[in-house]
Protein backbone atom coordinates (compact mmCIF):
# COMPACT_ATOMS: atom_id res chain seq x y z
CA UNK A 1 0.00 0.00 0.00
CA UNK A 2 1.33 3.68 -1.13
CA UNK A 3 -0.48 5.79 0.72
CA UNK A 4 -0.36 8.79 3.77
CA UNK A 5 -1.60 12.08 4.36
CA UNK A 6 0.35 14.56 2.25
CA UNK A 7 2.07 16.74 4.78
CA UNK A 8 2.05 20.86 4.47
CA UNK A 9 -1.30 22.14 6.13
CA UNK A 10 -3.47 21.44 9.59
CA UNK A 11 -5.94 18.70 9.28
CA UNK A 12 -8.57 17.45 11.04
CA UNK A 13 -8.15 14.58 14.13
CA UNK A 14 -10.64 12.50 11.73
CA UNK A 15 -7.68 12.05 9.24
CA UNK A 16 -6.23 9.50 11.95
CA UNK A 17 -8.91 7.77 11.33
CA UNK A 18 -8.50 7.15 7.50
CA UNK A 19 -7.96 4.07 6.28
CA UNK A 20 -7.32 2.99 2.64
CA UNK A 21 -9.07 -0.35 3.47
CA UNK A 22 -12.24 1.41 5.42
CA UNK A 23 -13.10 4.57 3.99
CA UNK A 24 -16.69 6.54 3.84
CA UNK A 25 -17.93 2.32 4.30
CA UNK A 26 -21.35 3.66 4.70
CA UNK A 27 -24.33 3.40 2.41
CA UNK A 28 -24.45 6.82 -0.31
CA UNK A 29 -28.04 6.82 -0.94
CA UNK A 30 -30.03 7.23 2.37
CA UNK A 31 -33.36 8.08 0.53
CA UNK A 32 -33.60 4.78 -1.45
CA UNK A 33 -31.83 2.04 -0.12
CA UNK A 34 -31.59 -1.48 -1.40
CA UNK A 35 -29.71 -4.33 0.81
CA UNK A 36 -27.12 -5.47 -1.61
CA UNK A 37 -23.95 -3.38 -3.01
CA UNK A 38 -20.32 -2.72 -3.19
CA UNK A 39 -18.52 0.22 -2.39
CA UNK A 40 -15.33 0.75 -4.76
CA UNK A 41 -13.67 3.30 -2.51
CA UNK A 42 -10.37 2.72 -1.32
CA UNK A 43 -6.67 2.77 -3.47
CA UNK A 44 -6.78 3.27 -7.10
CA UNK A 45 -4.26 4.07 -9.66
CA UNK A 46 -3.96 7.49 -10.95
CA UNK A 47 -2.19 9.10 -13.73
CA UNK A 48 -1.84 12.78 -14.92
CA UNK A 49 -1.13 13.24 -18.89
CA UNK A 50 -2.27 15.83 -21.60
CA UNK A 51 -5.84 16.76 -22.14
CA UNK A 52 -5.73 15.44 -25.29
CA UNK A 53 -4.13 12.05 -24.34
CA UNK A 54 -5.94 9.06 -25.08
CA UNK A 55 -3.72 6.54 -22.82
CA UNK A 56 -3.23 6.78 -19.13
CA UNK A 57 0.03 6.42 -17.64
CA UNK A 58 -0.51 5.53 -14.11
CA UNK A 59 2.16 6.98 -11.23
CA UNK A 60 0.97 5.81 -8.20
CA UNK A 61 -2.17 5.71 -5.84
CA UNK A 62 -5.08 7.25 -4.81
CA UNK A 63 -7.15 7.46 -2.20
CA UNK A 64 -10.96 7.37 -3.42
CA UNK A 65 -13.49 8.79 -2.65
CA UNK A 66 -10.69 11.95 -1.67
CA UNK A 67 -10.02 14.85 -4.85
CA UNK A 68 -6.73 14.80 -6.50
CA UNK A 69 -6.21 17.91 -4.98
CA UNK A 70 -6.22 17.46 -1.23
CA UNK A 71 -4.00 15.58 1.34
CA UNK A 72 -6.05 12.95 2.12
CA UNK A 73 -6.03 11.75 -1.48
CA UNK A 74 -2.50 10.61 -1.26
CA UNK A 75 -1.55 13.18 -3.75
CA UNK A 76 -2.36 16.59 -3.32
CA UNK A 77 -1.73 18.62 -6.57
CA UNK A 78 -3.94 20.69 -8.69
CA UNK A 79 -5.35 19.40 -11.95
CA UNK A 80 -4.58 21.92 -14.49
CA UNK A 81 -7.57 22.63 -17.89
CA UNK A 82 -4.51 21.15 -20.19
CA UNK A 83 -4.32 18.24 -18.52
CA UNK A 84 -6.66 14.88 -17.64
CA UNK A 85 -6.63 12.91 -14.91
CA UNK A 86 -6.84 9.02 -15.34
CA UNK A 87 -8.02 6.55 -12.11
CA UNK A 88 -7.64 2.43 -12.95
CA UNK A 89 -8.54 -0.35 -10.64
CA UNK A 90 -10.24 -3.81 -10.72
CA UNK A 91 -13.04 -5.45 -8.99
CA UNK A 92 -14.92 -8.70 -8.96
CA UNK A 93 -19.35 -9.26 -9.03
CA UNK A 94 -20.41 -11.81 -6.41
CA UNK A 95 -21.56 -15.17 -7.22
CA UNK A 96 -25.28 -14.15 -6.84
CA UNK A 97 -25.53 -11.19 -8.86
CA UNK A 98 -24.98 -13.93 -11.64
CA UNK A 99 -28.06 -13.01 -14.17
CA UNK A 100 -28.75 -9.34 -12.58
CA UNK A 101 -28.08 -6.04 -14.21
CA UNK A 102 -25.51 -4.07 -12.43
CA UNK A 103 -25.31 -0.51 -12.19
CA UNK A 104 -22.17 1.45 -11.85
CA UNK A 105 -22.85 4.54 -9.58
CA UNK A 106 -20.69 7.49 -8.79
CA UNK A 107 -21.94 10.32 -6.01
CA UNK A 108 -19.92 13.45 -7.84
CA UNK A 109 -16.95 13.65 -9.90
CA UNK A 110 -15.92 16.76 -10.79
CA UNK A 111 -16.04 17.43 -13.38
CA UNK A 112 -16.25 15.92 -17.29
CA UNK A 113 -16.20 11.93 -16.61
CA UNK A 114 -15.90 9.29 -19.49
CA UNK A 115 -15.95 5.63 -17.60
CA UNK A 116 -14.61 2.50 -19.85
CA UNK A 117 -14.86 -1.28 -18.54
CA UNK A 118 -13.04 -3.51 -19.70
CA UNK A 119 -11.78 -1.24 -22.68
CA UNK A 120 -15.53 -0.51 -23.49
CA UNK A 121 -16.31 3.14 -23.62
CA UNK A 122 -19.51 3.06 -21.15
CA UNK A 123 -20.48 6.10 -21.13
CA UNK A 124 -19.54 10.36 -20.38
CA UNK A 125 -21.26 12.71 -17.94
CA UNK A 126 -20.31 16.33 -17.60
CA UNK A 127 -21.35 17.84 -13.59
CA UNK A 128 -19.49 18.08 -11.03
CA UNK A 129 -21.79 18.01 -7.71
CA UNK A 130 -24.66 15.51 -8.62
CA UNK A 131 -24.25 11.50 -8.68
CA UNK A 132 -24.86 9.73 -11.83
CA UNK A 133 -24.74 6.19 -13.03
CA UNK A 134 -23.99 3.55 -15.45
CA UNK A 135 -25.74 0.06 -16.28
CA UNK A 136 -22.23 -1.87 -17.31
CA UNK A 137 -23.84 -5.11 -17.21
CA UNK A 138 -23.34 -5.89 -20.87
CA UNK A 139 -19.33 -5.24 -20.62
CA UNK A 140 -18.55 -7.58 -17.25
CA UNK A 141 -16.62 -10.57 -17.63
CA UNK A 142 -16.51 -13.63 -14.80
CA UNK A 143 -13.62 -13.06 -12.70
CA UNK A 144 -11.20 -9.55 -12.15
CA UNK A 145 -12.97 -6.71 -14.38
CA UNK A 146 -11.11 -3.47 -14.98
CA UNK A 147 -12.54 -0.11 -14.31
CA UNK A 148 -10.39 3.07 -16.23
CA UNK A 149 -11.98 6.53 -15.71
CA UNK A 150 -10.85 9.75 -17.32
CA UNK A 151 -11.96 13.23 -15.84
CA UNK A 152 -11.05 16.85 -17.05
CA UNK A 153 -11.74 19.18 -15.11
CA UNK A 154 -11.21 23.22 -16.78
CA UNK A 155 -11.76 24.88 -12.86
CA UNK A 156 -12.50 28.89 -13.37
CA UNK A 157 -11.60 28.79 -17.03
CA UNK A 158 -14.86 27.59 -17.86
CA UNK A 159 -18.44 28.29 -17.23
CA UNK A 160 -19.55 25.02 -15.69
CA UNK A 161 -20.70 25.69 -12.13
CA UNK A 162 -17.88 25.17 -9.34
CA UNK A 163 -18.56 27.40 -6.52
CA UNK A 164 -15.62 28.93 -4.76
CA UNK A 165 -12.91 26.83 -6.81
CA UNK A 166 -9.99 28.37 -8.16
CA UNK A 167 -6.55 27.56 -9.88
CA UNK A 168 -5.32 31.03 -7.86
CA UNK A 169 -6.51 30.37 -3.93
CA UNK A 170 -6.73 33.72 -2.55
CA UNK A 171 -9.55 35.47 0.23
CA UNK A 172 -12.61 34.08 -0.47
CA UNK A 173 -11.31 31.61 -3.20
CA UNK A 174 -10.59 28.55 -2.75
CA UNK A 175 -8.30 25.60 -3.50
CA UNK A 176 -9.98 23.28 -6.48
CA UNK A 177 -11.45 20.03 -6.55
CA UNK A 178 -11.28 18.22 -9.48
CA UNK A 179 -11.25 14.36 -9.86
CA UNK A 180 -13.72 11.89 -7.83
CA UNK A 181 -14.98 13.22 -4.50
CA UNK A 182 -17.74 11.52 -3.50
CA UNK A 183 -18.84 7.72 -3.12
CA UNK A 184 -18.21 4.58 -6.57
CA UNK A 185 -20.45 1.95 -5.93
CA UNK A 186 -21.81 -0.80 -7.48
CA UNK A 187 -25.95 -2.73 -6.97
CA UNK A 188 -27.81 -5.15 -8.68
CA UNK A 189 -31.07 -4.74 -9.91
CA UNK A 190 -33.62 -6.57 -12.71
CA UNK A 191 -33.99 -5.27 -15.40
CA UNK A 192 -37.20 -3.27 -14.39
CA UNK A 193 -36.23 -1.88 -11.34
CA UNK A 194 -37.31 1.69 -9.68
CA UNK A 195 -34.94 4.70 -11.31
CA UNK A 196 -36.47 7.12 -9.14
CA UNK A 197 -38.94 8.53 -5.81
CA UNK A 198 -40.46 11.31 -5.18
CA UNK A 199 -42.22 11.82 -2.31
CA UNK A 200 -44.34 15.35 -1.59
CA UNK A 201 -45.66 15.32 1.70
CA UNK A 202 -48.78 17.92 2.20
CA UNK A 203 -49.65 18.83 5.80
CA UNK A 204 -52.78 21.18 4.59
CA UNK A 205 -54.68 17.55 3.44
CA UNK A 206 -52.46 14.85 5.55
CA UNK A 207 -51.18 13.27 2.77
CA UNK A 208 -47.88 11.90 0.74
CA UNK A 209 -47.84 11.93 -2.69
CA UNK A 210 -45.70 9.01 -3.89
CA UNK A 211 -44.01 9.19 -7.71
CA UNK A 212 -42.06 6.10 -8.66
CA UNK A 213 -40.04 5.63 -11.97
CA UNK A 214 -38.79 2.88 -13.07
CA UNK A 215 -36.06 2.23 -15.67
CA UNK A 216 -36.56 -1.57 -18.37
CA UNK A 217 -39.98 -1.52 -17.30
CA UNK A 218 -41.35 -4.54 -19.34
CA UNK A 219 -45.21 -4.31 -18.55
CA UNK A 220 -47.60 -5.30 -15.73
CA UNK A 221 -45.66 -3.56 -12.85
CA UNK A 222 -47.78 -2.48 -9.89
CA UNK A 223 -46.21 -0.13 -7.32
CA UNK A 224 -47.07 -1.24 -3.46
CA UNK A 225 -46.19 1.55 -1.25
CA UNK A 226 -46.39 1.28 2.88
CA UNK A 227 -45.77 3.96 5.70
CA UNK A 228 -43.95 2.25 8.87
CA UNK A 229 -44.34 4.64 12.23
CA UNK A 230 -41.24 2.64 13.84
CA UNK A 231 -42.27 -1.61 13.29
CA UNK A 232 -46.13 -0.46 13.02
CA UNK A 233 -48.00 -0.28 9.66
CA UNK A 234 -49.80 3.09 9.43
CA UNK A 235 -50.62 3.07 5.80
CA UNK A 236 -50.72 1.11 2.53
CA UNK A 237 -51.67 1.83 -1.29
CA UNK A 238 -50.83 1.06 -4.97
CA UNK A 239 -50.66 1.86 -8.14
CA UNK A 240 -49.00 2.50 -11.07
CA UNK A 241 -45.52 3.29 -12.21
CA UNK A 242 -45.21 7.42 -13.10
CA UNK A 243 -49.07 7.98 -11.36
CA UNK A 244 -49.09 9.58 -8.05
CA UNK A 245 -50.26 7.62 -5.05
CA UNK A 246 -51.53 9.11 -2.37
CA UNK A 247 -51.55 8.22 0.99
CA UNK A 248 -53.39 9.76 3.58
CA UNK A 249 -51.92 10.35 7.36
CA UNK A 250 -55.09 12.17 9.10
CA UNK A 251 -52.97 12.06 12.29
CA UNK A 252 -49.71 13.06 11.14
CA UNK A 253 -46.59 13.63 13.45
CA UNK A 254 -45.39 16.96 11.60
CA UNK A 255 -41.36 17.72 11.13
CA UNK A 256 -39.85 20.44 12.96
CA UNK A 257 -36.27 21.77 13.86
CA UNK A 258 -37.15 21.04 17.81
CA UNK A 259 -39.19 17.51 16.98
CA UNK A 260 -37.53 16.03 13.66
CA UNK A 261 -39.40 13.26 13.24
CA UNK A 262 -39.61 11.18 10.24
CA UNK A 263 -41.75 8.30 8.78
CA UNK A 264 -39.78 4.85 7.41
CA UNK A 265 -41.21 3.74 3.86
CA UNK A 266 -41.11 0.67 1.68
CA UNK A 267 -41.80 0.89 -1.54
CA UNK A 268 -42.10 -2.66 -3.79
CA UNK A 269 -42.29 -3.06 -7.28
CA UNK A 270 -44.53 -6.26 -7.86
CA UNK A 271 -45.05 -8.45 -11.35
CA UNK A 272 -47.26 -11.27 -11.48
CA UNK A 273 -47.03 -12.61 -8.23
CA UNK A 274 -43.32 -11.83 -7.99
CA UNK A 275 -41.23 -8.63 -6.05
CA UNK A 276 -38.90 -7.12 -8.55
CA UNK A 277 -37.46 -4.49 -6.97
CA UNK A 278 -37.79 -3.01 -3.43
CA UNK A 279 -36.47 0.06 -1.30
CA UNK A 280 -36.77 1.34 1.86
CA UNK A 281 -36.92 5.53 2.22
CA UNK A 282 -38.03 7.88 5.00
CA UNK A 283 -40.14 11.03 4.56
CA UNK A 284 -41.34 13.95 7.27
CA UNK A 285 -44.51 15.68 7.37
CA UNK A 286 -43.51 19.62 6.90
CA UNK A 287 -44.39 22.82 4.99
CA UNK A 288 -42.38 25.65 4.06
CA UNK A 289 -44.71 28.74 3.28
CA UNK A 290 -44.64 32.42 3.44
CA UNK A 291 -47.48 33.90 5.86
CA UNK A 292 -48.00 37.31 7.42
CA UNK A 293 -47.68 37.71 11.30
CA UNK A 294 -49.68 39.19 13.78
CA UNK A 295 -48.64 42.35 12.59
CA UNK A 296 -49.52 41.58 9.25
CA UNK A 297 -45.85 41.77 8.18
CA UNK A 298 -44.92 38.61 5.73
CA UNK A 299 -42.78 36.11 7.19
CA UNK A 300 -41.17 32.65 6.39
CA UNK A 301 -43.51 30.17 7.91
CA UNK A 302 -43.25 26.26 9.33
CA UNK A 303 -46.53 24.57 9.59
CA UNK A 304 -48.49 27.37 9.24
CA UNK A 305 -46.55 28.91 12.04
CA UNK A 306 -43.79 32.35 11.50
CA UNK A 307 -40.47 30.69 12.23
CA UNK A 308 -37.40 32.70 12.45
CA UNK A 309 -34.68 30.74 11.42
CA UNK A 310 -30.57 31.18 11.71
CA UNK A 311 -27.44 29.54 11.27
CA UNK A 312 -24.20 29.99 10.26
CA UNK A 313 -23.02 30.02 6.21
CA UNK A 314 -21.66 26.30 5.54
CA UNK A 315 -19.18 26.19 2.94
CA UNK A 316 -18.68 22.16 3.28
CA UNK A 317 -14.38 22.87 2.64
CA UNK A 318 -11.92 20.48 4.96
CA UNK A 319 -8.31 21.57 5.35
CA UNK A 320 -7.51 17.64 4.67
CA UNK A 321 -10.04 16.81 2.17
CA UNK A 322 -11.79 20.00 0.55
CA UNK A 323 -14.68 19.04 -0.62
CA UNK A 324 -14.96 15.17 1.13
CA UNK A 325 -14.60 15.07 5.01
CA UNK A 326 -12.75 12.83 6.29
CA UNK A 327 -14.95 10.58 7.42
CA UNK A 328 -19.09 10.69 8.46
CA UNK A 329 -18.37 11.29 11.76
CA UNK A 330 -16.70 14.54 11.05
CA UNK A 331 -19.27 15.63 8.61
CA UNK A 332 -22.33 14.67 11.33
CA UNK A 333 -19.63 16.76 13.90
CA UNK A 334 -20.53 19.89 11.89
CA UNK A 335 -23.59 19.60 11.96
CA UNK A 336 -24.22 18.73 15.69
CA UNK A 337 -22.28 21.71 16.66
CA UNK A 338 -24.61 24.38 14.84
CA UNK A 339 -27.55 22.35 16.31
CA UNK A 340 -25.24 22.30 20.09
CA UNK A 341 -24.81 26.44 19.93
CA UNK A 342 -28.71 26.78 19.45
CA UNK A 343 -29.08 27.38 15.59
CA UNK A 344 -32.22 26.11 13.80
CA UNK A 345 -30.79 26.29 9.81
CA UNK A 346 -27.56 26.69 8.00
CA UNK A 347 -27.03 27.74 4.51
CA UNK A 348 -25.74 25.57 2.13
CA UNK A 349 -23.35 27.63 0.04
CA UNK A 350 -22.79 26.88 -3.38
CA UNK A 351 -21.78 23.52 -3.09
CA UNK A 352 -24.13 20.39 -3.36
CA UNK A 353 -23.21 17.68 -0.22
CA UNK A 354 -23.48 14.26 -0.13
CA UNK A 355 -26.36 12.67 0.47
CA UNK A 356 -25.23 11.51 3.45
CA UNK A 357 -25.34 15.03 4.86
CA UNK A 358 -28.70 15.90 4.33
CA UNK A 359 -30.19 12.78 5.86
CA UNK A 360 -28.30 13.78 8.98
CA UNK A 361 -29.87 17.10 8.66
CA UNK A 362 -33.32 15.59 8.60
CA UNK A 363 -32.61 13.64 11.68
CA UNK A 364 -31.47 16.28 13.80
CA UNK A 365 -33.75 19.25 12.84
CA UNK A 366 -31.53 21.68 10.77
CA UNK A 367 -33.22 23.11 7.98
CA UNK A 368 -31.12 23.71 4.93
CA UNK A 369 -30.67 26.61 2.65
CA UNK A 370 -29.92 25.52 -0.36
CA UNK A 371 -27.42 26.82 -2.89
CA UNK A 372 -26.73 26.11 -6.66
CA UNK A 373 -23.55 26.47 -7.42
CA UNK A 374 -21.96 29.23 -8.88
CA UNK A 375 -20.46 29.26 -12.40
CA UNK A 376 -19.55 31.23 -15.24
CA UNK A 377 -18.30 35.01 -14.14
CA UNK A 378 -18.01 36.40 -10.35
CA UNK A 379 -18.34 40.15 -10.60
CA UNK A 380 -14.94 41.27 -9.89
CA UNK A 381 -13.10 42.53 -6.51
CA UNK A 382 -13.90 46.13 -7.26
CA UNK A 383 -17.24 45.32 -7.32
CA UNK A 384 -17.38 43.46 -5.16
CA UNK A 385 -16.04 45.88 -2.58
CA UNK A 386 -18.56 49.04 -3.75
CA UNK A 387 -21.90 46.11 -3.65
CA UNK A 388 -20.26 45.24 0.35
CA UNK A 389 -20.33 48.83 1.41
CA UNK A 390 -23.39 50.32 -0.45
CA UNK A 391 -25.47 47.35 0.11
CA UNK A 392 -27.01 47.42 -2.68
CA UNK A 393 -25.81 47.61 -6.85
CA UNK A 394 -28.37 47.76 -9.75
CA UNK A 395 -28.45 45.56 -12.54
CA UNK A 396 -30.47 44.03 -15.19
CA UNK A 397 -29.95 40.86 -15.57
CA UNK A 398 -31.92 40.05 -18.75
CA UNK A 399 -29.51 41.65 -20.85
CA UNK A 400 -25.31 41.92 -21.79
CA UNK A 401 -25.47 38.58 -20.72
CA UNK A 402 -20.99 39.08 -21.41
CA UNK A 403 -21.20 40.83 -17.87
CA UNK A 404 -21.63 37.55 -16.20
CA UNK A 405 -20.02 35.30 -18.22
CA UNK A 406 -23.53 33.68 -19.75
CA UNK A 407 -23.09 35.19 -23.22
CA UNK A 408 -22.63 31.81 -24.67
CA UNK A 409 -26.20 30.22 -24.93
CA UNK A 410 -24.51 26.77 -24.24
CA UNK A 411 -23.86 27.85 -20.36
CA UNK A 412 -27.37 29.41 -19.55
CA UNK A 413 -28.73 26.02 -20.93
CA UNK A 414 -26.32 23.77 -18.47
CA UNK A 415 -27.17 26.09 -15.61
CA UNK A 416 -30.80 25.67 -16.21
CA UNK A 417 -30.68 21.74 -16.42
CA UNK A 418 -27.88 21.16 -13.67
CA UNK A 419 -30.14 23.73 -11.09
CA UNK A 420 -33.42 21.36 -12.40
CA UNK A 421 -31.44 18.36 -11.82
CA UNK A 422 -30.23 19.59 -8.36
CA UNK A 423 -33.60 20.11 -7.44
CA UNK A 424 -34.66 17.01 -8.57
CA UNK A 425 -32.19 14.72 -6.52
CA UNK A 426 -32.53 16.90 -3.18
CA UNK A 427 -36.72 17.04 -3.66
CA UNK A 428 -37.24 14.42 -0.60
CA UNK A 429 -35.12 15.84 1.84
CA UNK A 430 -36.89 16.67 4.63
CA UNK A 431 -34.56 19.34 5.61
CA UNK A 432 -34.27 21.84 2.40
CA UNK A 433 -36.31 24.99 2.96
CA UNK A 434 -35.38 27.28 0.86
CA UNK A 435 -33.71 27.30 -2.89
CA UNK A 436 -30.80 29.93 -3.76
CA UNK A 437 -30.39 30.21 -7.33
CA UNK A 438 -27.55 32.96 -7.54
CA UNK A 439 -25.31 34.29 -5.20
CA UNK A 440 -23.95 37.49 -5.04
CA UNK A 441 -24.57 38.34 -8.86
CA UNK A 442 -21.81 35.53 -10.07
CA UNK A 443 -23.20 34.49 -13.22
CA UNK A 444 -26.52 35.65 -12.36
CA UNK A 445 -29.17 35.78 -14.94
CA UNK A 446 -32.87 35.99 -15.85
CA UNK A 447 -33.18 35.47 -12.39
CA UNK A 448 -36.88 36.63 -12.27
CA UNK A 449 -37.87 34.23 -15.21
CA UNK A 450 -35.99 31.49 -12.83
CA UNK A 451 -37.27 32.52 -9.98
CA UNK A 452 -41.12 31.30 -11.40
CA UNK A 453 -39.97 28.54 -13.08
CA UNK A 454 -38.47 27.11 -9.71
CA UNK A 455 -41.63 27.92 -7.85
CA UNK A 456 -44.08 26.51 -10.44
CA UNK A 457 -41.37 23.45 -10.29
CA UNK A 458 -41.22 22.92 -6.55
CA UNK A 459 -44.10 24.81 -4.85
CA UNK A 460 -43.32 23.55 -1.56
CA UNK A 461 -40.12 25.66 -0.53
CA UNK A 462 -39.17 29.54 -0.86
CA UNK A 463 -37.04 30.84 -3.39
CA UNK A 464 -34.02 33.65 -2.81
CA UNK A 465 -33.46 34.16 -6.31
CA UNK A 466 -30.64 37.01 -5.87
CA UNK A 467 -29.04 36.49 -2.56
CA UNK A 468 -26.64 39.74 -1.83
CA UNK A 469 -26.66 41.79 -4.94
CA UNK A 470 -28.69 42.75 -7.99
CA UNK A 471 -32.04 41.74 -7.00
CA UNK A 472 -34.69 42.16 -9.95
CA UNK A 473 -37.63 42.25 -7.41
CA UNK A 474 -38.58 38.54 -7.74
CA UNK A 475 -38.70 35.21 -5.45
CA UNK A 476 -39.76 35.35 -1.88
CA UNK A 477 -37.46 37.59 -0.45
CA UNK A 478 -35.66 40.72 -0.79
CA UNK A 479 -32.13 39.09 0.22
CA UNK A 480 -29.16 41.36 1.54
CA UNK A 481 -25.45 40.67 2.54
CA UNK A 482 -24.48 43.08 5.29
CA UNK A 483 -20.93 43.33 6.69
CA UNK A 484 -18.46 45.65 8.01
CA UNK A 485 -20.89 48.44 8.73
CA UNK A 486 -24.06 48.30 10.95
CA UNK A 487 -26.97 46.53 10.46
CA UNK A 488 -30.10 49.33 9.53
CA UNK A 489 -33.46 47.33 9.40
CA UNK A 490 -35.26 46.77 5.86
CA UNK A 491 -38.84 45.54 5.95
CA UNK A 492 -41.06 43.17 3.97
CA UNK A 493 -43.19 44.72 1.34
CA UNK A 494 -46.60 43.50 0.35
CA UNK A 495 -45.15 40.70 -2.14
CA UNK A 496 -42.06 39.59 -0.65
CA UNK A 497 -40.30 38.76 3.16
CA UNK A 498 -36.90 40.02 4.22
CA UNK A 499 -33.90 37.65 5.16
CA UNK A 500 -30.34 38.72 5.86
CA UNK A 501 -28.71 36.32 3.97
CA UNK A 502 -25.04 37.10 4.83
CA UNK A 503 -23.90 39.33 7.94
CA UNK A 504 -20.98 39.33 10.74
CA UNK A 505 -17.79 37.36 9.38
CA UNK A 506 -15.67 38.75 12.58
CA UNK A 507 -11.78 37.44 12.26
CA UNK A 508 -9.70 36.07 14.81
CA UNK A 509 -6.83 33.97 13.82
CA UNK A 510 -5.32 31.16 16.25
CA UNK A 511 -2.22 30.80 16.12
CA UNK A 512 -0.97 27.05 15.63
CA UNK A 513 -4.91 26.35 13.66
CA UNK A 514 -4.17 28.38 10.18
CA UNK A 515 -4.39 26.93 7.13
CA UNK A 516 -1.59 30.07 6.10
CA UNK A 517 -0.34 31.62 9.03
CA UNK A 518 1.08 34.26 6.71
CA UNK A 519 -2.21 35.26 5.19
CA UNK A 520 -5.71 36.21 6.77
CA UNK A 521 -9.27 37.64 5.64
CA UNK A 522 -12.22 38.75 7.63
CA UNK A 523 -14.60 41.80 8.32
CA UNK A 524 -13.67 43.46 11.38
CA UNK A 525 -10.76 41.41 13.02
CA UNK A 526 -11.10 40.94 16.47
CA UNK A 527 -8.05 40.32 19.63
CA UNK A 528 -8.77 37.84 21.75
CA UNK A 529 -11.74 34.96 22.27
CA UNK A 530 -13.47 37.77 24.74
CA UNK A 531 -13.54 40.32 22.33
CA UNK A 532 -14.84 38.21 19.31
CA UNK A 533 -17.68 37.10 22.17
CA UNK A 534 -18.45 40.44 22.99
CA UNK A 535 -18.97 41.77 19.50
CA UNK A 536 -20.64 39.08 18.45
CA UNK A 537 -23.44 39.22 21.36
CA UNK A 538 -23.50 43.07 20.65
CA UNK A 539 -24.35 42.17 16.83
CA UNK A 540 -27.30 40.31 17.89
CA UNK A 541 -28.82 41.79 21.24
CA UNK A 542 -28.49 45.59 19.99
CA UNK A 543 -28.43 45.28 16.04
CA UNK A 544 -29.82 41.68 14.68
CA UNK A 545 -32.84 41.61 17.32
CA UNK A 546 -33.86 45.04 16.45
CA UNK A 547 -34.36 43.66 12.50
CA UNK A 548 -35.92 40.79 14.13
CA UNK A 549 -38.58 42.95 15.51
CA UNK A 550 -39.09 44.77 12.54
CA UNK A 551 -40.10 41.71 10.41
CA UNK A 552 -36.69 39.69 9.51
CA UNK A 553 -37.53 36.25 8.15
CA UNK A 554 -34.08 34.36 8.94
CA UNK A 555 -30.27 35.90 9.24
CA UNK A 556 -26.99 33.45 8.37
CA UNK A 557 -23.92 34.22 10.33
CA UNK A 558 -20.77 34.31 8.08
CA UNK A 559 -19.36 31.39 9.05
CA UNK A 560 -19.39 28.11 10.48
CA UNK A 561 -15.43 27.41 10.30
CA UNK A 562 -12.40 29.38 9.24
CA UNK A 563 -12.16 28.27 5.48
CA UNK A 564 -8.18 28.55 4.25
CA UNK A 565 -6.73 31.89 4.81
CA UNK A 566 -10.40 33.49 5.76
CA UNK A 567 -10.61 32.96 10.02
CA UNK A 568 -14.11 33.88 10.05
CA UNK A 569 -15.87 31.15 11.62
CA UNK A 570 -16.96 29.72 14.54
CA UNK A 571 -14.76 27.46 14.87
CA UNK A 572 -11.12 26.83 13.16
CA UNK A 573 -10.48 25.23 9.98
CA UNK A 574 -9.56 22.12 11.64
CA UNK A 575 -12.34 21.73 13.95
CA UNK A 576 -9.65 22.08 17.15
CA UNK A 577 -10.98 25.44 18.29
CA UNK A 578 -14.55 27.07 19.32
CA UNK A 579 -13.36 30.71 18.93
CA UNK A 580 -16.01 32.22 21.09
CA UNK A 581 -17.42 31.06 24.61
CA UNK A 582 -19.69 28.33 23.86
CA UNK A 583 -22.22 28.88 26.21
CA UNK A 584 -22.28 32.36 25.64
CA UNK A 585 -22.79 31.74 22.14
CA UNK A 586 -25.50 29.48 22.60
CA UNK A 587 -27.68 31.66 25.05
CA UNK A 588 -26.95 34.10 22.73
CA UNK A 589 -28.63 32.49 19.79
CA UNK A 590 -31.27 31.15 21.58
CA UNK A 591 -32.36 34.38 23.20
CA UNK A 592 -31.87 35.81 19.11
CA UNK A 593 -34.73 32.84 18.73
CA UNK A 594 -37.12 33.26 21.35
CA UNK A 595 -37.51 37.43 20.09
CA UNK A 596 -38.43 36.21 17.18
CA UNK A 597 -40.75 33.94 18.66
CA UNK A 598 -42.60 37.23 20.59
CA UNK A 599 -43.03 38.71 17.21
CA UNK A 600 -45.38 36.08 15.86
Amino acid sequence: MNWSVVPGHIVTRWAAEVSPDDVWPSYPRPQMVRRRWISLNGLWRYGITPKNGNSPRFQGDILVPFPLGSALSGVNQPLLPDQKLWYQRVFSIPADWSGERVLLHFGAVDWETTVWVNEHLVGTHRGGFLPFDFDISEYLRPGENELLVSVWDPTDTHWQARGKQTLHPKGIWYTAVSGIWQTVWLEPVNLSHIRRLKLTPDVDTHTLAVEVLLSGEEGGEEIEVSIWDGARMVMKGSGQPGAIILLHLPESHLWSPDDPYVYHLRVEVHQRGRVLDEVMSYFGMRKFSMMRDRKGRLRMALNDRPLFQYGPLDQGYWPDGLYTPPNEAAMRADIDFVKSVGCNMLRKHVKVEPDQFYAYCDRKGIIVWQDMPNGAKPVGDLLSALTTWLGKWPRRDTRNYWKAGRQAAQSRIEFRQELQDMVDHLHNFVSIGMWVPFNEGWGQFDANAIANWLKLYDPTRPVDHASGWFDQGGGDFRSIHSYVKRLHPEYPDERRGVILSEFGGYGLKISGHAWNPAKQFGYGKRRSRDDLTEAYEELLERQLSAWVAAGLSGAVYTQLTDVETEINGWMTYDREVKKMHADRLRATNRQLLATSVAQE
